[in-house]
């Protein structure tokens, strides 16, 4: 898990120092990390569990932003408060970084800001995906994109890439891909039924047919 984490190529001494601020902590199912508005005051580094980031619009409707897996880093701040709000999909297990401490530590070892930047990086480009997702795609070809960015994910970790591990609930799926529950859970069902996935037990969906997933996610 080091390697995924913002602890990645640091050396001896830079770790121990990292050590001395960082706090661990487990949450239950369903705990709010931190609200939108709330004092940007911490960081964290997921290293189990699974976190869900939203914001909620004028309407009172809920757009998720993102799904957090171990490994991931979240907490950045341009402001002083936090731009959305972190939730618990799953128990999960977090190291917790005073801010401003860590500020101070990202001036002194300028290999840890890096990998702080490459993180950011890749929170873009995962955004940048699911603007995509949330473009022109049908209800059909956006789940079955998740499915695939899930799978790929897991294999960035290292992780079985079929079946795959889908913890979150066909509401969170529906406001991060911008669909209703109930399409989301008929689009399933229509997968299932067509036979590209089955559902398993422990919420894994099992990809029968990788190729018709990638043609049916590109529209073909």
């Amino acid at each position: 898990m080091r390697t995924l984490t913002v602890c990645a190529a640091l050396e001896a001494e830079e770790l121990r120092r990292l050590a001395e601020i960082l706090q661990t902590t487990r949450f239950d199912a369903g705990h709010t990390v931190f609200g939108e508005g709330d004092p940007a005051e911490t960081l964290y580094n997921v290293t189990s569990g699974t976190v869900k980031v939203y914001k909620l619009l004028p309407d009172g409707r809920r757009q998720i932003t993102g799904f957090l897996l171990p490994g991931d880093f979240f907490g950045l701040s341009v402001n002083d408060s936090y731009a959305y709000t972190a939730e618990t999909v799953t128990p999960v297990s977090l190291c917790r970084f005073p801010r401003r401490r860590m500020e101070a530590l990202l001036d002194e070892f300028p290999k840890m800001q890096r990998r702080l930047f490459s993180m950011a990086s890749n929170e873009l480009a995962a955004a940048q995906d699911q603007m995509l997702l949330l473009g022109r795609k049908t209800a059909k070809e956006k789940i079955c994109s998740f499915l695939l960015l899930l799978s790929q994910r897991a294999s960035r970790r290292g992780h079985k890439t079929n079946p795959v591990h889908v913890p979150m609930s066909r509401a969170d799926i529906a406001d991060y891909l911008g669909l209703t529950t109930e399409t989301v859970s008929r689009t399933f069902t229509q997968l299932k039924t067509s036979r590209v996935i089955s559902l398993l037990e422990g919420n894994k969906v099992q990809i029968q047919d990788m190729d018709d997933l990638l043609e049916l996610a590109e529209g073909a």
